[in-house]
């Protein structure tokens, strides 16, 4: 069993992004810039964003973060997404979810300028993915991608089942494994309600598990040799650990390890991933390679 270390492995993609800013810099080029807003304090959130500056640090980015307190009204973070459009200093920028209840994230999402939608949610980058163009792949399922051609992993004419069906992770995981330029893979994709789920998972040479659900992967659903993607970050109470809470993944590592030929650890898998595809999207929109 080979353990898949995203942790090392946007480390070192990282290097190489910041000695391209520095090339960019030194040759009289722009400081790529990337905008972070962040309504509320939701622990999860907090330290997303936390992570997201640091990594622009190590990038070599200009970073600015801007905070809203949970009654911002949905006019002023409009207004506030609008300016963030207008400001041509501006490469990138996230409206980080969840949002409270009030604001409708549907229609923060459509306000954002595609061009400047380092996430990938906008409907029109969601569009050029699924047709295969270029665009900005949402930050997870592109982390997946990156880690996958990293450790030489074959994926073509391979059975991928993708646990779960969100807008973030699932569905465009599914639009990228079936892609001939991406995965190439027969794509079969699970959920809560599907039958024979069991029966799938074990038939699969890769399973990306996405569905939210503690250790919900067990040694009994996974045949010998699989590779096993655990995007999964529950927070579960653990009274051992300072915050009083460990992250645990969709899959239940220890008993399902050792049937792997591949498998992501939570925490350090997919995780420090996402973070560095965002950093390699915003790159991209410093760089205009997609939208001029």
């Amino acid at each position: 069993m080979t353990l898949i270390d995203g942790k090392a492995t946007a480390a070192a993609i990282k290097e190489q992004i910041a000695q391209e800013v520095a090339q960019i810099v030194a040759a009289g080029g722009k400081q790529p810039h990337l905008v972070a807003v962040l309504v509320g304090h939701d622990g999860g959130s907090e330290t997303y964003v936390k992570n997201k500056v640091l990594a622009c640090e190590k990038c070599g980015f200009k970073s600015t973060l801007i905070r809203y307190e949970e009654d911002v009204t949905e006019e002023e973070l409009l207004r506030c997404v609008d300016k963030l459009n207008q400001d041509d200093d501006v490469d990138g920028f996230i409206v980080q979810l969840p949002l409270p209840k009030h604001i409708d994230e549907q229609k923060v999402t459509m306000a954002i300028d595609y061009r400047k939608d380092v996430d990938g949610f906008h409907p029109v980058n969601v569009g050029r993915m699924s047709l295969g163009m270029p665009c900005f792949i949402s930050a997870t399922p592109l982390g997946i991608l990156t880690l996958l051609q990293h450790y030489n992993i074959e994926t073509s004419g391979k059975k991928c089942v993708i646990l779960g069906r969100s807008n973030i992770v699932g569905k465009p995981m599914a639009q990228l494994m079936m892609q001939k330029q991406y995965g190439d893979a027969t794509v079969t994709v699970c959920h809560s309600h599907s039958k024979n789920l069991k029966k799938e998972c074990q038939e699969a040479d890769i399973i990306i598990a996405a569905i939210g659900r503690p250790d919900f992967v067990t040694a009994d659903m996974v045949k010998p040799g699989a590779v096993v993607i655990d995007v999964g970050t529950t927070r579960v109470p653990d009274a051992t650990k300072k915050s009083g809470f460990r992250l645990n993944g969709d899959v239940k590592f220890d008993e399902v390890a050792e049937k792997c030929s591949f498998i992501t650890p939570v925490p350090g898998g997919v995780g420090p991933m996402t973070i560095c595809s965002l950093m390699k999207n915003t790159l991209a929109a410093g760089k205009k390679e997609y939208y001029s």
